[in-house]
């Protein structure tokens, strides 16, 4: 199949720089800079471990999206595969719970870049920087899908130049051959030398677990993102084959230079950060507003590109039926424009809500949308398992990529993510905890799949009531 660009009302807008920028940049979260600090203070320098659990579960499911999508790329992306292989049950329920995910992030990571712009400009209010924030991204996303994706090169490039920069310089500083900085602070005996290297023992490996997957939500963004591209199959191609080393220079590499040029308990570890600590340890001068920079930037990304995902999620259940038609119509520039307004009006709720009601009803949208990343991870395993058969049979040509050692990697992979949300089960600590989490998100998942069934019943019954009353007409002439 030759990419022939999307023909269902989107423009073929996305440059290929714009989408290996894309594939680049959704692996980077502001969760990597943010979250990072409390999982190395949890599990010590076996955290890397932690992270290479993660990032081989993500590794070995967008391998498994990746087959389904260069076969058929789409905007609706796994969910249009599920509503295919697993029924429309399937893909009504993780469209919307991923729709969900993406428009509570988009209130979590406003909120973020707000703090961060109202400490160099108090003047504005919090709540109004993240309006301002919030309104300027809706409007990119709605002027083109082009310019868009102009603003995820740039977000991108920021965070993959900086982390790149970081690795650099803190690793010459690990081999002592960066000026100033002593042999004694920055060396890799840090990682055994304060406890060992599962200072907390090897239990810690899985709270840390916890703590770091869903900073590597995100990564699916390309597969959605090259339904808009001149070259669909290539694109996805292209992205699932790099996201080894993406995932293996950008996660591990930074964190084994943090935990390399500090003792994983620091006290400045927690107190500022991971990656500030790590850039105050060299004598850099500025490192919190430096870092506060490269923040803003992933928020801004991670909001750009939220509303974007979730609004081409919205337009993909459109065009199936799953929500109201005028999500799937676009403008004459290819655009979503009532999906994407849909999206960000929730969004604005949501930032209402964490405002007002910041302990209750917000706490209520975060947990009981957290372990949505784990749900659609879970459903591109089944998908995969069914949908290779039916490529197989109808165009097996299509199946440029493949998932390894079908099916076995991939019900071992389904177990290994069943394992990690039964875990989480184990984890009762804090309003936000790992079964607090789980349990609502079931909670949420259970209505809307629900809603699903009653309304594939409803549509079943509408159907058989049209055929049978043509027939009905016959026999009473």
């Amino acid at each position: 199949m030759t990419g022939t660009g999307p023909q269902d009302g989107l423009q073929a807008g996305l440059k290929n720089r714009h989408l290996s920028m894309i594939a680049i940049g959704g692996v980077i979260g502001a969760g990597l800079f943010v979250g990072s600090s409390t999982g190395i203070a949890t599990a010590g320098p076996g955290i890397l471990l932690s992270y290479a659990l993660v990032g081989t579960l993500v590794v070995l499911v967008m391998r498994m999206l990746g087959e389904m999508s260069a076969a058929n790329p789409t905007s609706g992306s796994f969910s249009a595969h599920a509503d295919r292989a697993l029924g429309r049950w399937a893909g009504f329920s993780i469209g919307w719970l991923y729709w969900f995910f993406w428009v509570v992030v988009l209130a979590v990571e406003a909120t973020a870049g707000a703090t961060i712009l109202q400490g160099w400009v108090p003047a504005v209010p919090q709540w109004g920087w993240a309006l301002i924030v919030m309104t300027v991204l809706t409007a990119t996303n709605l002027v083109s899908v082009g310019s868009y994706g102009e603003f995820e090169f740039w977000f991108a490039g920021i965070k993959v130049v900086a982390i790149g920069a970081f690795i650099v310089v803190g690793l010459l500083a690990v081999l002592g051959v960066l000026p100033g900085v002593h042999d004694d602070w920055a060396s890799f005996s840090n990682l055994t030398g304060h406890g060992g290297f599962l200072p907390h023992g090897p239990g810690a490996i899985l709270t840390g677990v916890l703590l770091v997957v869903f900073s590597f939500m995100g990564s699916e963004i390309a597969t959605l993102a090259a339904g808009e591209s001149e070259d669909p199959q290539r694109a996805v191609t292209k992205s699932t084959n790099s996201i080894i080393w993406r995932i293996g220079v950008f996660y591990l590499g930074s964190i084994l230079i943090v935990v390399s040029l500090l003792p994983w308990n620091d006290p400045s570890i927690k107190e500022k950060g991971s990656y500030v600590a790590a850039l105050d340890s060299l004598g850099i001068a500025h490192a919190g507003q430096i870092m506060n920079v490269i923040v803003l930037t992933s928020v801004l990304s991670c909001l750009n590109s939220g509303l974007y995902t979730a609004s081409r999620m919205a337009f993909s259940l459109g065009q199936r039926g799953d929500a109201p038609k005028a999500f799937a119509r676009t403008t004459a520039r290819g655009v979503p424009m009532t999906a994407i307004v849909a999206s960000v009006l929730f969004g604005f709720v949501a930032v209402f809500f964490n405002y007002k009601f910041p302990d209750s009803v917000f706490l209520f949208l975060v947990n009981s949308s957290g372990a949505v990343a784990l749900f659609v991870w879970l459903v591109i395993c089944f998908s995969q398992l069914r949908m290779r058969k039916i490529i197989q049979a109808e165009a097996p040509e299509k199946l440029v990529v493949k998932m390894w050692l079908y099916p076995y990697l991939t019900w071992a992979t389904a177990g290994l993510i069943v394992f990690v949300l039964g875990y989480m089960l184990t984890d009762t600590e804090g309003e936000s905890s790992g079964r607090t989490t789980v349990l609502l998100s079931l909670l949420v998942a259970a209505v809307v799949v629900v809603v699903a069934v009653v309304k594939q019943k409803v549509a079943g019954g509408r159907a058989d009531e049209a055929v049978a009353e043509p027939a009905d007409r016959v026999s009473v002439g």
